[in-house]
């Protein structure tokens, strides 16, 4: 691919990152290093994957854990695979149930109700078993000595732990939120930047999940902790839930845009929407990137997009439409139709009958890997395991208590799922992974990642870097402040309520490794919003 070599003047004004035999990009310096050493050991863009995500759940707890769950997609030999690394609902847990609990309208974000089978182990010992070249133990290695060790907490780390820090003192109260106080405030004392943070108990519960390749996890001594825990405290979750888990291959989805190809994971992942809006995209032709029309449709298609992915993403059994209706030409034209010169509320479509932290790496030998891994809202449930460091997820709070929604709760379900992993082909062969990570987000900076890097030729760091837009609800639309003030005027002369965020903002985190295939070199950009940090060999 050829790329225009501009790079944002709001921007770190980094340079884009070119090497050969490796790369891992990821939101954490020392976990992109991790990865790297990994490669050098002699592993591939597997291993390296399955080393950095480990890393992560040390090195960066405010956005994910050894409770997560993931997905992932591997390009090996020619061919992209997918897995489905998340868990399902326990089998206890129930719409009656969660009623009887005291919650009427949704289930809660914090404590035991939300907590669903933890896929990230599971996802881990998969990836390895079919396609690493090393062993489990020797992959874990590098998150068990930070653990064991500890580390200094980077600049947005120590934000973001310290935000989580302050709104779990004010929004959670009960024994069993004390084991997430003692882990990750010891003392009563958050860390700071430039200081030092170790968890003996997260070491050994990845030696455990390393040793039994992720037995301990979901049969073993593990999951024994994890149901004893959750039954001294009321929660749904228990070992037979974990025992039931696997994780799951599936077939990725795509969309053709400009010649090129768009992957996806399967719902129940949201991947969907970003398929749906380039679907409903790539019927017109935009020729200028920082242009009123061009932020307008995107804006637009997105919408349309998300309001059909809330109402029919979910467990794929439990879907009243399926992915090629949603992603059929004709439905993709009929969006499109409703698509005017005037911002929208849009709403759900009916089509004809008949889904953080994010990482990719890419090694010398052409196996690149897309991998997504979160908690979600940061720390998750604000439930740990004691003694373990294990931080369960809260992916339950997405379920909806309305029996007759495709996402209702139900148990053994698995519900809507916001992390997405992203890839890129050209005829057969790998231009290669990215993603944005995010919530609701990631959908959304998935299209403006394609859309900048298709239409406009810009190379992964100004891909990344440019400024980033986000629908929420209606047709109000947060902006970066480093949007143009004149096409935000525009936007707002159409109908968009915008929303100049200028602090932050809720704008994500991306990586982004593609390969030249006659050279074999590889390119990457890396999130200027945070401690981004690519890793080259």
């Amino acid at each position: 691919m050829s790329f225009d070599a501009h790079t944002y003047p709001y921007s770190s004004q980094r340079n884009v990152v070119y090497g050969r035999k490796g790369m891992v990009a990821t939101s954490q310096p020392l976990a992109a290093e991790a990865g790297l050493d990994i490669l050098k050991l002699g592993g591939n863009a597997i291993d390296a994957a399955i080393a950095t995500a480990a890393c992560l759940t040390v090195v960066e707890p405010t956005s994910n854990g050894i409770g997560s769950d993931c997905f992932a997609l591997v390009w090996v030999d020619g061919k992209l695979h997918g897995l489905n690394g998340s868990g399902q609902s326990p089998k206890n847990l129930s719409i009656e149930a969660v009623k009887e609990a005291g919650y009427e309208k949704e289930l809660p974000k914090f404590g035991m109700v939300p907590v669903t089978v933890p896929g990230t182990p599971g996802a881990w010992a998969e990836l390895s078993q079919k396609f690493g070249k090393l062993s489990l133990t020797d992959v874990l290695a590098p998150a068990i000595k930070y653990a064991e060790e500890g580390f200094p907490l980077s600049p947005t780390l120590a934000k973001y732990w310290g935000n989580a820090y302050k709104a779990y003192s004010r929004s959670v109260e009960g024994d069993e939120f004390k084991p997430w106080f003692e882990t990750f405030a010891p003392n009563g004392k958050v860390p700071k930047a430039g200081e030092m943070w170790k968890s003996s108990g997260h070491a050994y519960t990845l030696r455990l999940i390393a040793e039994t390749n992720g037995k301990a996890f979901y049969e073993g001594e593990l999951a024994d902790q994890i149901d004893a825990f959750f039954q001294q405290h009321g929660g749904f979750l228990r070992k037979e839930d974990l025992k039931a888990y696997k994780p799951e291959w599936v077939e990725p989805i795509s969309v053709e845009y400009r010649g090129y190809q768009v992957w996806e994971i399967p719902p129940n992942g949201q991947g969907l929407i970003a398929l749906e809006a380039l679907n409903i995209l790539k019927g017109y032709r935009f020729t200028e990137k920082e242009s009123v029309d061009t932020y307008h449709k995107q804006i637009e298609a997105i919408k349309l997009a998300f309001v059909d992915g809330m109402k029919y993403i979910t467990d794929p059994s439990s879907m009243s439409v399926s992915v090629d209706e949603l992603l059929s030409e004709e439905y993709a034209n009929t969006r499109r139709d409703l698509i005017g010169e005037e911002a929208i509320t849009p709403e759900p479509g009916t089509p004809q009958k008949g889904g953080t932290v994010y990482l990719a790496t890419a090694d010398g030998e052409g196996n690149m890997v897309s991998f997504i891994q979160s908690n979600y809202m940061g720390f998750g449930s604000g439930i740990v395991v004691p003694g373990t460091g294990i931080a369960m997820q809260n992916r339950g709070h997405n379920f909806s208590l309305n029996p007759s929604h495709d996402n209702a709760l139900k148990p053994g379900k698995k519900t809507y799922h916001t992390i997405i992993p992203g890839f890129l082909t050209k005829g057969d062969e790998a231009v290669g992974p990215f993603g944005v990570m995010g919530g609701f987000m990631q959908p959304q900076g998935h299209v403006q990642v394609v859309v900048n890097t298709v239409d406009f030729a810009l190379n992964p760091q100004a891909t990344l870097d440019a400024p980033r837009w986000m629908w929420s609800v209606g047709k109000r639309v947060h902006v970066e402040r480093s949007l143009s003030p004149h096409i935000a005027e525009a936007l707002t002369r159409k109908g968009h309520q915008i929303k100049v965020e200028v602090d932050g903002g809720p704008f994500g985190r991306g990586q982004i490794i593609w390969r030249d295939p006659e050279t074999g070199v590889l390119v990457g950009g890396t999130e200027s919003r945070t401690d981004g940090h690519i890793a080259v060999w």
